[in-house]
């Protein structure tokens, strides 16, 4: 069953992805040559807490395990679930990912972008450009009266028209009072096939794309998923809410309160190497 938002639904998912698109905005100003994934993931877990908010990414379960980080932060051939650490830290060539997802008043706000760490090369820009249009074709696709299907089969087709690689393996989803409702959304597919799409839904897109091939493995750490090939990979996400008029992104940056946190949590480029 794919939940089906009410207006007061509504409302408060606006407020979610409000939270996390300003969030993922602020943490972008940070990404900087020096720093470690583990500072950046302490600032994002700040800001979260600054806007009043919970990190819906801490602690999250899968069987025994729990996801140990405040924030999903992918380096280069790290896909998804990149964990924070001190020893990683950016250097000029590198591509980051950072995916923020938040609770706040019980809904969820999930988004992402990947971006450059100075200046890296030609066809990994390509890469990041081809995501991140990707992303918008499938939006454009989650129109009332559409199925799933069409959403998936726009992203495939430009993703691979431009030789990079789909990731099978995972695939965007309803988002709402829990961060994976129904429906999954595949980044391929076959148009007309699917969920019919109607009024209401709010769907985390988010299109997932590898430089080499489209495999992955998942590392010892029980989340980091990688590249099989070990070649960067690109990952953009905005929640979208299907409406008559047409689809709305949630998670646009909008102007809201400055987060409520100490100046000093704001991390300074890290030294360890």
């Amino acid at each position: 069953m794919i939940p089906i938002k009410d207006r007061e639904a509504i409302v408060r998912m606006r407020e979610s992805c409000a939270i996390a698109a300003a969030v993922l905005h602020r943490l972008k100003a940070l990404v900087q040559l020096g720093i470690s994934t583990y500072d950046l993931d302490q600032a994002g877990r700040d800001l979260i807490a600054g806007y009043g908010a919970r990190s819906a990414d801490y602690g999250y379960q899968i069987g025994s395990r729990r996801f140990p980080a405040h924030t999903c932060l992918s380096v280069n051939e790290e896909v998804v679930h990149g964990i924070g650490s001190l020893k990683r830290i950016l250097r000029e060539g590198d591509i980051i990912s950072l995916d923020i997802t938040v609770e706040y008043h019980g809904y969820i706000g999930d988004n992402a972008i990947t971006m450059p760490v100075g200046v890296i090369a030609p066809r990994v820009a390509e890469l990041l450009q081809t995501t991140e249009e990707a992303l918008q074709v499938g939006i454009k696709q989650a129109q009332v009266g559409h199925r799933i299907g069409d959403i998936s089969h726009a992203i495939q087709t430009l993703v691979e028209a431009r030789g990079f690689g789909v990731v099978r393996d995972l695939v965007g989803h309803g988002v709402g009072r829990s961060m994976h409702e129904e429906p999954q959304i595949p980044n391929f597919g076959r148009r007309g096939t699917g969920e019919k799409i109607k009024p209401g839904m709010t769907l985390a897109i988010e299109p997932m794309v590898n430089l080499g091939t489209c495999h992955v493995k998942t590392l010892a750490d029980g989340w980091t998923v990688v590249t099989a090939d070990g070649q960067p990979s690109a990952h953009f996400e905005h929640t979208v809410l299907t409406a008559e008029k047409g689809p709305e992104i949630l998670t646009i940056p909008r102007p809201l309160p400055p987060p409520v946190f100490p100046p000093s949590s704001v991390p300074a480029p890290s030294t360890h190497n």
